[in-house]
């Protein structure tokens, strides 16, 4: 079984929180800051969403910044996954 998104939504799986600051200092998951940024696992055909032509602008594999309480959260195959939007994504992170 698979997530296939529709319209113009995307599925991405959320990144693991940092467990250590810059300073060297260890969190713990109580103070671990969920992080805005995830992997895109599929992607939607776009096409028309609300009487809208909607293009794609993300791949999967893409690493991005999403909105911070954007999407639905999905549990599969003791996996989380976050559909959201293709307007929830912030921006597409390159290195």
């Amino acid at each position: 079984m698979k997530l296939v998104p529709l319209g113009d939504k995307v599925v991405v799986k959320q990144l693991e929180a940092e467990e250590k600051t810059k300073g060297g200092i260890i969190l713990t998951t109580q103070s671990q800051e969920k992080p805005q940024e995830a992997v895109v696992i599929a992607v939607g055909p776009g096409g028309m969403v609300d009487g809208k032509e909607v293009e794609m602008q993300v791949e999967v594999g893409d690493k991005v910044i999403y909105s911070k309480y954007a999407g639905t959260t999905v549990k599969l195959h003791d996996e989380e996954y976050i559909v959201v939007k293709q307007n929830d994504i912030l921006a597409i992170v390159e290195e």
